[in-house]
């Protein structure tokens, strides 16, 4: 039988990789099933017994078996006992393919390029760095560890459960409002200080989406859109694929300089600007109330939108967080992004654009192509945390743990970077804007530090002939982390600075 056709088939067809996760058994009868759906193993065919499969193939005979076994539960071979194994077709099957090389088993490779060509976009460049450190800073992410699972789960089989979903589901474009945007608005209305209606926001699955589709709606090629000269990444390339022409605005203790706009832009020479008021990004300075209200006349005057990313306005230590530049906005400038449920796990957090009911109609055009289906049970699930009053709950109980938090990388930096480096201690937000007062190499100094187990991504690295600074994100770390996380820090910075 090792000698037959099938046997010689077996043997040019299969191959498997012992070191790999995925078994034996099932490398091999996927490979078999793609033998039968190109026709190569005909209906009735006749496969090696188990002994002389395992032979062929060298394994245990008990693999042997396994693989059979696994074929005849999906329906492709049937074991007739003291008879052998044969080949079926199931009645679903797809059609067959034959290979157009000599050599068959190459039709089991997927292509490694396209056969045609395609627009690429430098823009889009993936940021994504892979490493094998066990501790990493980030831009200031919260904590999963403090997602509430258990709560979670009832909250989410309540939402599953509730009879109006299905309602819903099978009725996806009802022209009235859905009780999630009331309770949204509802939330904003009394949390930042917005006199809005459900007419005025849409909720995206995350802030990225709302400000692609905000630059679709505004942006045409080369239109001017203005940032702080050290801004968000992300934002940057969203801006970017639109086809704007990015200009940097200084920035200092105050915020972004709004009388530099005046002093060297025109009237209608501006499409919008980006900012983040509440905690700048990267350096979380607050821009200041003259400074909001000198931008918003300029807005005015000059006929620019203002685009407001308050990406973590859920964050507040000290004080009252002061409200949106969009809720003080009476012309219309402003349109504001935001997230809600930053307490919760990720895949259950929401972004949500608010603006004039005029440009919500068009974005909700947008969100249709992108995102029509959207996400019913997790707008069920926040809009009861909303009304009970547990969004705020988790934000308050977390704020807590994020305070301490901040408080003891203050310390820690206190006892390591004293004269190394600066920082102001924020009132709010998850991160730290550290200054180093000389300049050293920071990408040497992330490279030094991952070979100690501690991962600097370089979005978090801000660096020119006048910066030297890392936005050191504390919210994920724990205490004990953090200690770890801190010397680590310092001695890749002891090691650089010695060299």
């Amino acid at each position: 039988m090792i000698d037959s056709p099938v046997g010689a088939l077996f043997q040019q067809l299969i191959s498997f990789d012992k070191s790999i996760e995925q078994p034996v058994y099932m490398q091999v009868s996927q490979q078999v099933i793609n033998a039968i759906q190109r026709g190569y193993l005909t209906k009735g065919a006749k496969l090696p017994g188990t002994r002389a499969l395992g032979q062929l193939l060298k394994v245990h005979r008990n693999t042997a078996v396994a693989i059979y076994d696994e074929l005849a539960s999906q329906g492709w071979v049937e074991i007739i006992p003291n008879k052998g194994t044969f080949v079926l077709e199931p009645e679903l099957k797809t059609a067959k393919i034959k290979a157009t090389s000599q050599k068959i088993n190459q039709a089991y490779s997927y292509a490694e390029s396209t056969g045609f060509p395609f627009q690429k976009s430098f823009h889009l460049a993936s940021t994504v760095q892979e490493t094998k450190a066990k501790y990493s800073i980030n831009e200031g992410k919260p904590d999963l560890r403090l997602h509430p699972v258990h709560e979670f789960s009832r909250w989410y089989s309540a939402a599953m459960k509730r009879k109006t979903l299905i309602k819903k589901w099978n009725r996806p474009n009802e022209s009235s409002y859905s009780l999630f945007q009331t309770q949204l608005s509802n939330y904003l209305n009394a949390t930042r200080g917005f006199h809005i209606k459900p007419k005025n926001l849409i909720s995206t699955r995350s802030t990225e989406m709302s400000l692609y589709i905000v630059s679709q709606l505004l942006i045409k090629q080369n239109d001017v859109v203005l940032v702080g000269n050290l801004s968000n990444y992300a934002a940057n390339m969203i801006f970017q694929e639109a086809g704007a022409s990015i200009k940097t605005i200084p920035l200092d203790a105050g915020g972004l300089d709004v009388d530099y706009i005046r002093k060297h832009f025109i009237k209608k020479s501006i499409r919008c600007i980006y900012i983040c008021a509440h905690r700048d990004y990267p350096t979380t300075v607050t821009l200041s109330t003259e400074r909001r209200l000198a931008l918003l006349q300029l807005a005015k005057e000059y006929g620019f939108a203002i685009i407001e990313d308050d990406y973590d306005y859920d964050f507040q230590y000290e004080g009252s967080a002061m409200l949106p530049m969009a809720s003080s906005d009476a012309n219309g400038m402003v349109i504001y992004l935001g997230k809600l449920g930053q307490s919760l796990f990720p895949s259950f957090q929401t972004g949500f654009m608010v603006a004039p009911e005029n440009l919500i109609s068009e974005a909700q055009n947008y969100l249709q192509l992108l995102d029509e289906q959207g996400d019913l049970i997790q707008q069920q699930m926040l809009s009861e945390l909303i009304n009970e009053g547990e969004i705020l709950r988790l934000m308050k109980k977390n704020s807590v743990v994020y305070k301490q938090r901040r408080d003891c990388l203050c310390e820690l930096l206190n006892q390591h970077f004293y004269k190394i480096a600066k920082w102001k201690i924020p009132s709010g937000g998850l991160a730290i804007w550290l200054e180093f007062q000389q300049q050293v190499s920071l990408v040497k100094l992330a490279s030094v530090a991952e070979k100690n187990d501690l991962f600097l991504p370089k979005t978090i690295l801000y660096q020119d002939k006048n910066t030297c600074a890392i936005r050191l994100g504390f919210g994920h770390l724990d205490t004990k982390e953090m200690v770890v996380v801190i010397r680590k820090l310092k001695s890749a910075f002891n090691q650089i600075s010695a060299t």
